[in-house]
Protein backbone atom coordinates (compact mmCIF):
# COMPACT_ATOMS: atom_id res chain seq x y z
CA UNK A 1 0.00 0.00 0.00
CA UNK A 2 1.07 3.54 -0.86
CA UNK A 3 1.09 6.16 1.66
CA UNK A 4 -0.34 9.20 0.64
CA UNK A 5 3.28 11.49 -0.15
CA UNK A 6 4.13 8.57 -2.70
CA UNK A 7 4.55 9.19 -6.22
CA UNK A 8 2.96 6.09 -8.10
CA UNK A 9 4.44 7.91 -11.59
CA UNK A 10 7.67 7.91 -10.20
CA UNK A 11 6.94 3.68 -10.61
CA UNK A 12 6.64 4.05 -13.85
CA UNK A 13 8.45 3.27 -17.11
CA UNK A 14 10.77 5.98 -18.35
CA UNK A 15 11.27 6.76 -22.64
CA UNK A 16 14.20 8.99 -23.94
CA UNK A 17 12.82 11.87 -25.76
CA UNK A 18 14.02 13.69 -28.74
CA UNK A 19 12.96 17.03 -30.15
CA UNK A 20 13.93 18.61 -33.42
CA UNK A 21 12.11 21.68 -35.84
CA UNK A 22 12.57 21.25 -39.40
CA UNK A 23 13.83 24.00 -41.15
CA UNK A 24 13.01 24.67 -45.24
CA UNK A 25 13.64 27.05 -47.82
CA UNK A 26 11.11 28.41 -50.56
CA UNK A 27 12.04 25.47 -52.55
CA UNK A 28 10.93 23.00 -49.55
CA UNK A 29 14.39 21.34 -49.31
CA UNK A 30 15.40 20.73 -45.56
CA UNK A 31 18.16 22.29 -43.63
CA UNK A 32 20.52 19.33 -42.75
CA UNK A 33 23.13 19.95 -39.63
CA UNK A 34 26.28 17.39 -40.12
CA UNK A 35 27.68 16.34 -37.14
CA UNK A 36 31.11 16.87 -35.98
CA UNK A 37 30.91 13.20 -34.09
CA UNK A 38 29.11 10.81 -36.28
CA UNK A 39 28.66 9.99 -40.22
CA UNK A 40 25.25 10.85 -40.40
CA UNK A 41 23.47 14.26 -40.75
CA UNK A 42 20.71 15.07 -39.06
CA UNK A 43 18.24 18.32 -38.38
CA UNK A 44 18.49 20.67 -36.01
CA UNK A 45 17.47 18.95 -32.44
CA UNK A 46 18.51 16.73 -29.45
CA UNK A 47 17.61 15.17 -26.48
CA UNK A 48 14.80 16.32 -24.03
CA UNK A 49 16.66 17.60 -20.87
CA UNK A 50 15.19 16.64 -17.39
CA UNK A 51 11.90 18.93 -16.52
CA UNK A 52 12.03 20.38 -20.25
CA UNK A 53 8.84 20.07 -22.61
CA UNK A 54 9.47 19.01 -26.16
CA UNK A 55 8.99 22.24 -27.51
CA UNK A 56 11.15 24.17 -25.15
CA UNK A 57 14.25 21.12 -26.04
CA UNK A 58 13.69 21.95 -30.11
CA UNK A 59 14.23 25.86 -29.17
CA UNK A 60 17.28 25.48 -26.97
CA UNK A 61 18.62 23.10 -29.41
CA UNK A 62 17.99 25.67 -32.59
CA UNK A 63 19.71 28.12 -30.12
CA UNK A 64 22.85 26.31 -29.45
CA UNK A 65 23.35 24.52 -33.17
CA UNK A 66 22.46 27.39 -35.00
CA UNK A 67 22.88 30.12 -32.96
CA UNK A 68 19.06 31.39 -34.13
CA UNK A 69 15.84 32.39 -31.75
CA UNK A 70 13.29 30.02 -33.46
CA UNK A 71 9.64 29.50 -32.59
CA UNK A 72 8.16 26.26 -33.52
CA UNK A 73 5.22 26.03 -34.84
CA UNK A 74 2.78 23.02 -35.31
CA UNK A 75 4.24 19.39 -34.74
CA UNK A 76 4.71 17.47 -37.65
CA UNK A 77 5.94 14.39 -36.46
CA UNK A 78 5.42 12.29 -33.26
CA UNK A 79 7.49 8.97 -33.89
CA UNK A 80 8.07 5.98 -31.47
CA UNK A 81 11.58 4.59 -31.98
CA UNK A 82 12.40 0.92 -30.52
CA UNK A 83 15.45 -0.19 -28.48
CA UNK A 84 18.27 -1.59 -30.38
CA UNK A 85 20.90 -3.39 -28.38
CA UNK A 86 22.99 0.42 -28.06
CA UNK A 87 19.91 2.20 -27.41
CA UNK A 88 16.97 2.74 -25.12
CA UNK A 89 13.47 2.99 -26.87
CA UNK A 90 12.29 6.84 -27.21
CA UNK A 91 10.28 8.86 -28.50
CA UNK A 92 10.79 12.05 -31.06
CA UNK A 93 9.17 14.91 -32.01
CA UNK A 94 9.42 17.02 -34.96
CA UNK A 95 8.17 20.63 -35.64
CA UNK A 96 7.84 23.09 -37.93
CA UNK A 97 10.49 25.50 -37.78
CA UNK A 98 9.87 27.52 -40.49
CA UNK A 99 10.98 28.93 -44.08
CA UNK A 100 14.22 30.76 -44.18
CA UNK A 101 15.84 32.33 -46.99
CA UNK A 102 19.32 33.91 -47.50
CA UNK A 103 19.35 36.56 -45.54
CA UNK A 104 17.80 34.47 -42.44
CA UNK A 105 20.75 32.01 -43.09
CA UNK A 106 23.35 34.47 -42.75
CA UNK A 107 23.40 34.85 -38.69
CA UNK A 108 23.97 31.26 -38.75
CA UNK A 109 26.99 30.29 -36.35
CA UNK A 110 27.76 26.60 -35.81
CA UNK A 111 29.08 25.33 -32.72
CA UNK A 112 31.82 23.84 -34.28
CA UNK A 113 32.62 21.24 -31.75
CA UNK A 114 29.36 19.73 -32.56
CA UNK A 115 28.61 20.72 -36.08
CA UNK A 116 31.00 20.71 -39.47
CA UNK A 117 28.18 22.38 -41.43
CA UNK A 118 24.91 22.65 -42.30
CA UNK A 119 23.12 22.16 -46.19
CA UNK A 120 19.70 22.91 -47.96
CA UNK A 121 18.78 19.19 -48.79
CA UNK A 122 16.06 17.66 -51.57
CA UNK A 123 14.76 13.85 -51.05
CA UNK A 124 17.44 12.51 -52.88
CA UNK A 125 20.18 14.43 -50.68
CA UNK A 126 18.33 13.56 -47.51
CA UNK A 127 18.15 9.65 -48.22
CA UNK A 128 22.10 9.96 -49.35
CA UNK A 129 23.44 11.73 -46.43
CA UNK A 130 20.86 10.41 -43.28
CA UNK A 131 20.25 6.90 -41.63
CA UNK A 132 17.03 5.25 -43.09
CA UNK A 133 15.38 5.55 -40.34
CA UNK A 134 15.67 9.30 -39.95
CA UNK A 135 15.41 9.71 -43.12
CA UNK A 136 11.80 8.06 -42.95
CA UNK A 137 11.01 10.94 -40.16
CA UNK A 138 12.17 13.59 -41.89
CA UNK A 139 10.47 12.63 -45.44
CA UNK A 140 7.34 12.25 -43.47
CA UNK A 141 7.98 15.83 -41.90
CA UNK A 142 7.90 17.59 -45.34
CA UNK A 143 4.63 15.85 -46.31
CA UNK A 144 3.07 16.69 -43.30
CA UNK A 145 4.66 20.26 -43.36
CA UNK A 146 3.01 20.42 -46.89
CA UNK A 147 -0.09 19.12 -46.54
CA UNK A 148 -0.54 20.71 -43.22
CA UNK A 149 -1.07 17.36 -41.44
CA UNK A 150 0.66 15.83 -38.61
CA UNK A 151 1.95 11.97 -38.42
CA UNK A 152 1.75 9.38 -35.98
CA UNK A 153 5.19 7.31 -36.49
CA UNK A 154 6.91 3.55 -35.24
CA UNK A 155 9.99 3.70 -36.42
CA UNK A 156 9.67 6.25 -39.32
CA UNK A 157 6.72 4.10 -40.67
CA UNK A 158 2.92 5.31 -40.59
CA UNK A 159 1.03 3.48 -38.22
CA UNK A 160 -2.07 3.30 -39.96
Amino acid sequence: MSTPSSDYTATLPRKRMGAAVLITDAAGRALLVEPAYKDCWEIVGGCVDADESPRQAAVREAKEELGKSIVPGRLLVADWVPPRPDRTEGVMFVYDGGTLDGHGTADIHLPPDELRSWAWCDQEQIWDRMSERLARRITAALRAKAEGTMVDLEDGFHTH
